[in-house]
């Protein structure tokens, strides 16, 4: 039985959400240059800048920037979990729906603060003199 107070499909949702799919794994896969040596030094199959240094705020100003807008993003919903005032979100037909919608969000509210303290340990390895 079909729901009639449904909205009608739309024909963009599925490249819609198949793009955005693309682009958070492209971005998670980004966040490993904080953590392994490719993220110090250009591929030398890049033109131009290939096997060259990359300087470390290259780096680090826009992994903050993403971290802290991935923060923000999900900070909302974050309050509506906690059951601030003035943070409504969707209403849920039972418990079940609910408990299955915060385990398929939650790691995407996780993201911002890891890619953080990644950018942290990044800046400790890169900016920090040696001891």
């Amino acid at each position: 039985m079909i729901d009639p107070n449904a909205p009608e499909w739309v024909w963009w949702a599925v490249p819609y959400v198949f793009g955005l799919s693309i682009v958070s794994e492209a971005l998670a896969l980004l966040s490993f240059g904080l953590v392994r040596g490719w993220g110090e030094a250009a591929p030398r199959w890049l033109p131009v800048i290939g096997g060259k240094r990359i300087p470390p705020f290259a780096a680090i100003v826009p992994a903050a920037l993403g971290g802290l807008g991935a923060t923000a993003f999900w900070a909302p919903t974050l309050l509506h979990w906690l059951h601030v005032p003035g943070f409504d979100g969707l209403g849920f037909s039972n418990i079940w729906w609910e408990i299955l919608a915060k385990v398929c969000i939650a790691p995407g509210m996780l993201w911002g603060p890891l890619v953080l303290a990644l950018t942290y340990a990044y800046y400790v390895r890169r900016c920090r003199p040696s001891r």
